[in-house]
């Protein structure tokens, strides 16, 4: 039976990233790490639910860490840079404004869609030599060992890793079937995404505006077009998701109002229930669970990938360390170093998008009057703001 150092159940983003930035890893004898991903359906097919229309933010931070993983320049390509952010509260004088050129950056963060994202990372792996893709394939069973995990495809292939890592999304397989626990909160929200033409240029402006039923932001992205993650109550999406492109336009020119002048048009839109769904303790016996499997935030911010991109360069780091000390890298103390290394920026995440979800996701007087006053204190406080913008930019 076929031993890989390193199993990855799934290649979207979180677990494509990582393959390939284990695959440069060497051992102290110059050897590669042996690598296999397993992935149900390739990107380029329309049912993909890792690299369908959508659209993320990348913070400056992450993009640094992808440089330095090697995959950014394989990126950049397909990156729109956010040059210009506005903060915007609905029908109160509470606004922040923060520019790239504020904190010497070329762009705060950039926006990358997915689809071609998916497909060139999967010719990556393809290409890559001590990384072996099974796609299409899904795991069938899986056995934890003392020493390794012995793992079937539903094709009948079987074979062994050091480490398995589920990057398999929320509904993680392998996550359920350990058992591991996982906190979880329904917002009550669900979030409305379509790509908006519009007839002003973006020129690299990013818009994140709070309603009392949700945060809504316009992102720039390719052919003049904006990126539109709409939250709204879970009846109000539906009644939106009901309309003609036409009314839909109309009632997202009232909430958003002109500042990129007219909507034009809108693409396909997809609705999605929004909720936190989090393991606190994302790691087992030879087991690590990653991206979405690890945490699902709210997407007020954006942090959702920035956050399980960080988790990525972690384990990248944690892996390699043990490779030059000679350990097993899938062993308790260095999967017990990673999580521990890691759970406090986790929790930290999770606690301040959940925070805001709910402060900005309301009409409570006395809560639209506390986080106006701190909209406009952050305005007229350089080093509020320039927290605010480190922070948005993923330097903790």
């Amino acid at each position: 039976m076929t031993h890989y150092d390193v199993v990855i159940n799934g290649a979207g983003m979180a677990g494509a990233v990582l393959a390939l930035s284990l695959a440069g890893l060497t051992r102290p004898d110059g050897s590669r790490l042996n690598i296999a991903v397993i992935e149900a359906m390739r990107p380029d097919h329309n049912q993909h639910p890792g690299f369908d229309a959508r659209s993320i933010a990348l913070a400056w931070h992450s993009c640094e860490q992808l440089t330095r993983l090697g995959i950014w320049p394989a990126l950049a390509p397909l990156a729109t840079p956010i040059t210009h952010v506005q903060v915007s509260d609905q029908g109160h004088f509470g606004r922040v404004e923060m520019q790239a050129t504020e904190y010497g950056v070329p762009a705060l963060g950039y926006v990358i869609e997915l689809y071609p994202t998916g497909c060139e990372l999967h010719r990556r792996l393809t290409a890559c030599e001590n990384i072996t893709l099974y796609c299409p394939g899904r795991i069938a069973g899986f056995e934890q060992q003392p020493e390794q995990v012995n793992i079937e495809l539903d094709t009948g292939v079987a074979f062994s890793a050091s480490l398995l890592v589920a990057a398999d999304g929320n509904r993680s397989l392998i996550g359920k079937q350990l058992g591991i626990p996982r906190r979880q909160l329904d917002y009550g929200q669900s979030a409305i995404i379509a790509n908006i033409s519009t007839a002003e240029a973006h020129a690299g402006r990013a818009f994140e505006r709070f309603t009392a039923q949700g945060p809504l932001a316009l992102l720039p992205m390719s052919e003049g077009r904006s990126s539109l993650v709409w939250c709204e109550s879970s009846g109000r999406a539906e009644q939106l998701m009901a309309m003609s492109d036409e009314a839909f336009l109309a009632a997202l020119q009232r909430e958003f109002g002109y500042r990129l002048g007219k909507l034009l048009r809108t693409g396909k839109r997809t609705c999605y229930p929004l909720s936190l769904d989090e393991a606190p303790r994302p790691w087992h016996h030879r087991v690590v669970l990653l991206g979405n499997a690890a945490h699902l935030l709210h997407p007020i911010a954006g942090q959702g990938f920035n956050l399980g991109l960080r988790d990525v360069t972690a384990l990248t780091d944690n892996i390699s360390h043990a490779l030059k000390a000679g350990q097993d890298i899938g062993s308790h103390g260095v999967l017990s170093h990673y999580g521990r290394a890691r759970q406090a920026d986790q929790a930290g995440m999770v606690g301040l998008t959940t925070a805001l979800a709910l402060l900005f996701s309301n009409d409570n007087p006395v809560l639209s009057a506390g986080r106006n006053l701190g909209l406009s204190a952050m305005a007229a406080c350089t080093s509020l703001k320039s927290q605010l913008a480190w922070r948005a930019m993923g330097k903790r």
